[in-house]
This record gives C-alpha cells, structure tokens and sequence, in this order.
C-alpha cells in the first residue's frame, strides 16, 4: 500500500482555503467599493406636516385663551412630504406663493418645529432665509457677523479666522461698524450670505433672499454657490426663476397648497408648475391635459389646439440649420369655435433647459382673431443667430400676453432642430449680435488732458 508525503497531504487543504477564501476576498472587495462609491443620504423627510393657527383678530387669541372658545382656523403648511438629498446634489424647491417653500427651508434650518413627521439631518445645514433673521437691527454689521456666526454653529475663534473673508466678501468694508438698522435691505442681504457660505456647511439653504440684491452681487453669489457645489455640497435652493433651478439643480419638487405634487427631473416639474400658474388663473375649470401625444407635456382649454410644428432653413430646408441662415417656423393650428383674440407664441431651449428666446404675436403687435372653425398656420422667419448646439421649441396658444391666462393650448418640446456651423465671423457664448466695428480716433485723451491743465 503507497504512502503519501506530509507535502502531497498538505496541498488539498491549501487548494480548499484557496477557493473559499478568494470569492469571499472579492465579494469584501466590491463591498467596500459600493459603500465607498455610495451617495451619503445628507437629508431624509418622512411624512413631514407642518400647521399653523390663523386668527383673524389679536383679540380671539386672548378669548381662546380666557374663554377655552377656538377662534382659530387651522392652516396647514406642509402635509406628509418625503423625500432626500444625497451627499453633493441640488435640490430645487418651486411653486406658487404660499405653497410652503419657505416654512419647509425654517424646518430644516431649525428655525421652526414639525409637528409630525421624521427630518434627519447629517451634516452642518446653514441657510439664507428672510432678510433679518438672525440678526439685531442695532448691533453693527461687525457685531451681527459674530452674533449671526455663533447662532449657526460657528466657533468664535474660526469667525475671527475668516473675519476678513466675510468682510470683503461683503465689499461692506465701508460700513461694517454702522449699526444695521441703517442698512438698505440688499446690504443685509450681502452680509447674511456672506456669513453662512463662510460656515463652511454640508448643505447650504437658498431663499428667495437673493433676489433683493443687485445683479453684481448676485453672479456674485451665484459663482460662489456653483464652486460650493463643485466641491461636493448639496445645496436647497427656493427660487422663481426657472432657468436657475433647471440650471442648478440636479432635481426639483414641485409644491401647492402645502403638498408635494411632483419630484424629479427638474424640467419636467418646471412644465408642471406652468400648468399649475395657468390652472390658478383659468376661473371656468377649462385647463386640462391633453392626449394628443404632442411634446413632453400638454394642456389646455382646448378651444384651439396646436396641429402641426416644423422648424427648418431656409436653404436647408431641413431641421438642421446653420447659425446665421434665415430660419421658418410654421406652427398649424386648429379653431374650435370663433375666438376674437388669440395670441401665437414660441420659445426656443437649449440643451440644458434654458429659455434662451421667445416671443409671441401679441408682443409683436399682431392681432389674429379666427372666425370660424378653420385650420390657420402662423409662420416666423428670422435669422437664426445662435450658437451650435441641438434645441428644443415649445408653443403656446392664448389670449392676452402670457399663456397664464386663457391659455388654450401650451405644447412642451413640440419640435427639435440642430445648429450646425456657422455663416460669418466666428464668435463666442449663446447668440450672435452682429456688431459693426469703427475704428477712429479717441479723444478721451484729450479730454483728459484738459481737465489736468483746469486742475
């Protein structure tokens, strides 16, 4: 009977650790990649409600107090909103006047409390909310920077650090030891953005505060909000302008009445809110969605609808144009009863979503009235002076100047075309101006040399 070697008896066992240990090697391998390659979940809402109690007079509140009567009226401000924000993503909050975006941002700040509902937060949240909060009107600008910086978290010894950046930042050098009271209400604005970006936090909250200040400024902080979120930092953002949160933000949440209508794609939840902004102002019901697979999106009273839509050169005579050619859009619609006054519009975005151009007949100064039911073609010709690049065109039918009143028919991303090349002088950025250069010339030097012999 053969004998085996202690080598020959060792081998089976160290092939058996092999095959097990290796897969269980590479699986905690790929483990340790997915939590590494994982998104933090910075911000998480569940069920979030948020009430107040409206009274019409200060003396109910004594007499539900005194007299155990309620003489108030429950407003609730949120109701049952979920959703989250991950490590380094942008989230756009829009909607109507009213509609809670304000009181949600206080919630997450901590300004205010829920009523019920889960907020979890992980990381330093700063924000810029209403103008004044945080602030003591008869401390200077100097006093309010470290009052300010201590109620959102900052140690003494980093606002003192940063001191100078604030300031400068500010370009309130001038005026940082004038009490605030006689701050202009952009001034106020500068110093509180210019406090909370300093803290240097995880998330950073956006009101409608940055509309107060100048446009200096506020490219300014816009600059300064898109280097944050290039370095990783999620940012909420509360805005009315569209093309900021579709350019900005990675999603966007749709709220009315206190309500998440939708959360998304933040083009999409901005086609939405037009649909709510023309609901709120059509008093007969009319608006509805319409099924006619025409665009992204669309909606209407559906007195008129929109048929047929087709950009194309003039030369080219297709979808693909060369910047600088004379361009046609023909945009077919239908009457479906006599309208004594209808409006004609377009708008043309670029590949991101920004609105860059539109227009319609009414500012154009072109009344069109349809007698009857008939099918009408409203045609544009213009010189299609915009850069390279694949766009979109949505059109609206409606009364009046905007597509928020009487609006018969709104179509989203009804057509694409390209710009393809260029006719000309080559130039930079979104559109072509044309300019004319003359060369001649200057007597700025003179007259500067008049002026030092005055002196």
């Amino acid at each position: 009977m053969g004998t085996f070697s202690k080598k020959e008896m060792d081998e089976p066992p160290k092939r058996i650790c092999l095959y097990i240990f290796k897969p269980v090697l590479l699986l905690c391998c790929f483990y340790f990649l997915y939590l590494y390659g994982r998104r933090q979940i910075l911000i998480e809402v569940n069920g979030l409600n948020k009430s107040f109690k409206l009274y019409s007079s200060p003396v109910h509140r004594l007499q539900e107090v005194f007299l155990g009567k309620k003489r108030h009226v429950m407003h609730h401000a949120l109701q049952d909103l979920s959703f989250r924000v991950e490590d380094g993503e942008s989230l756009g909050i829009i909607g109507p006047n009213g509609a809670g975006k304000s009181t949600l941002l206080k919630i997450l700040n901590g300004v205010i409390m829920k009523d019920s509902g889960s907020v979890k937060v992980s990381g330093k949240v700063t924000g810029l909310l209403e103008l004044g909060t945080g602030f003591n009107p008869e401390m200077t600008g100097l006093e309010n920077i470290y009052m300010n910086g201590l109620l959102i978290g900052m140690e003494k010894e980093y606002i003192e650090q940063h001191l100078d950046e604030i300031i400068s930042f500010s370009e309130l050098e001038e005026f940082i030891h004038e009490p605030l009271k006689i701050y202009s209400s952009g001034m106020v604005m500068r110093l509180a953005f210019s406090i909370a970006i300093s803290a240097k936090p995880s998330c950073f909250l956006v009101d409608e505060a940055l509309s107060v200040g100048d446009s200096h400024f506020q490219q300014k902080c816009m600059r300064r909000i898109r280097a944050f979120r290039e370095k990783g930092g999620s940012i909420i953002f509360v805005s009315h302008d569209m093309n900021a949160v579709k350019m900005l933000c990675d999603k966007a949440l749709l709220l009315h009445n206190g309500k998440m209508l939708e959360y998304g794609d933040p083009e999409k939840v901005v086609n939405s809110y037009n649909f709510i902004l023309a609901e709120m102002n059509d008093d007969d019901n009319r608006i509805t969605v319409s099924s006619s697979g025409l665009g992204s999106q669309s909606y209407g009273s559906l007195e008129a609808t929109i048929e047929n839509v087709r950009v194309y050169g003039k030369d080219s005579l297709s979808s693909v144009i060369t910047s600088g050619e004379r361009a046609k859009l023909d945009i077919h619609f239908k009457a479906h009863k006599k309208l004594d006054n209808i409006t004609v519009g377009f708008g043309i975005r670029d590949r991101f979503g920004q609105d860059i151009y539109g227009t319609n007949t009414f500012h154009m100064g072109k009344s069109i009235s349809c007698k009857d039911v008939n099918v009408y073609c409203c045609s544009y010709e213009f010189d299609m002076n915009i850069a390279p690049g694949k766009y979109t065109v949505n059109v609206s039918l409606h009364s009046d100047d905007t597509h928020y009143s009487n609006c018969y028919h709104w179509v989203d991303n009804i057509e694409e075309f390209e710009v393809a090349g260029a006719r000309g002088p080559v130039f930079i950025g979104v559109v072509r101006l044309v300019p004319s250069v003359n060369i001649h010339e200057s007597e700025l030097i003179y007259m500067r040399s008049v002026d030092n012999d005055q002196n």
